[in-house]
């Protein structure tokens, strides 16, 4: 038997969160070598998340942090609840999110070559993926600015982390309001803050399409550019922020309440695991 004591075995294991079995079994082909037996684990982990590759993540957490004039939104995901809650998974969003945010990192790929104790986070989620045995995936970053932060993270499921994240940049000084906001985005998805933020083609597609249906619903030809311009205008009243009817109170759209708060919006990031 290869010479390695029980407090060998117990740091390894603690070291990379290996399973008994296969913690013993490294350690005897490394001969009781803990740096060798380590190598030997994170090649084998390696192997296991190349083989995980094409498989699908749709669980997973979702993470913010303000950081002066920016606040950071991120989506790490995973394959199964059972890892999504479980503690050493969420450490790594914390530790990933840090990262991204002291490097000022904008998106996946600056955030997977943003640097963490000696190491990319790319290589950080390998490692831990092999631990975990599951494929995780940093699935996207956002980086809102603004004078001020309203952050709502909400739990679909009250044992796992949070599942939907908000952040919204404003200047004003209702923060009640502005956190009342940030609920409405997560419950109503909106996709744009104004109509010149909607891309032409997706108009243009819109209107194509809203004529169509009322050509084929029969509508007389003078009554159509207006019908047309009304179902246009309701596909803006869905997608664009201001213009969406307010989840508190429907009587009012998001725009009225912002103005009576004093408030204005200049940016907002919404993700929700797996969507």
């Amino acid at each position: 038997m290869a010479d390695f004591s029980l407090e060998d075995l117990k740091t390894l294991r603690e070291r990379l969160g290996t399973g008994m079995v296969e913690t013993k079994n490294a350690l005897v082909e490394a001969g009781g070598d803990l740096d060798k037996a380590t190598e030997l684990l994170r090649l084998k982990g390696a192997k296991g998340n190349a083989k995980r590759a094409d498989r699908s993540t749709s669980e997973g957490l979702v993470a913010a942090k303000e950081s002066g004039s920016t606040t950071t939104l991120i989506e790490l995901s995973c394959e199964t609840d059972f890892v999504a809650k479980g503690e050493k998974f969420v450490t790594l969003g914390n530790t990933v999110l840090d990262a991204i945010v002291a490097a000022g990192a904008t998106t996946p790929e600056e955030g997977l070559a943003a640097p963490v104790n000696g190491e990319t986070v790319a290589d950080l989620i390998g490692n831990e993926a092999a631990i975990l045995g599951e494929k995780i995936v940093l699935r996207r970053v956002a980086v809102i600015s603004g004078e001020k932060f309203a952050v709502y993270l909400h739990k679909t499921n009250k044992d796992l982390p949070p599942q939907v994240g908000v952040v919204v940049g404003y200047s004003g000084d209702d923060a009640e309001t502005a956190r009342s906001i940030a609920q409405h985005i997560s419950f109503a998805d909106p996709l744009y803050l104004s109509r010149d933020e909607v891309p032409a083609e997706q108009v243009e597609a819109e209107r194509r399409i809203v004529e169509e249906i009322s050509r084929g619903e029969g509508k007389p030809e003078a009554a159509l550019p207006k019908i047309i311009e009304g179902r246009v205008n309701g596909f803006f009243k869905q997608v664009v922020l201001p213009e969406q009817d307010y989840a508190r109170d429907n009587k009012q759209s998001v725009a009225k309440v912002l103005k009576d708060a004093g408030l204005t919006v200049s940016g907002f990031a919404r993700f929700k695991v797996g969507a």
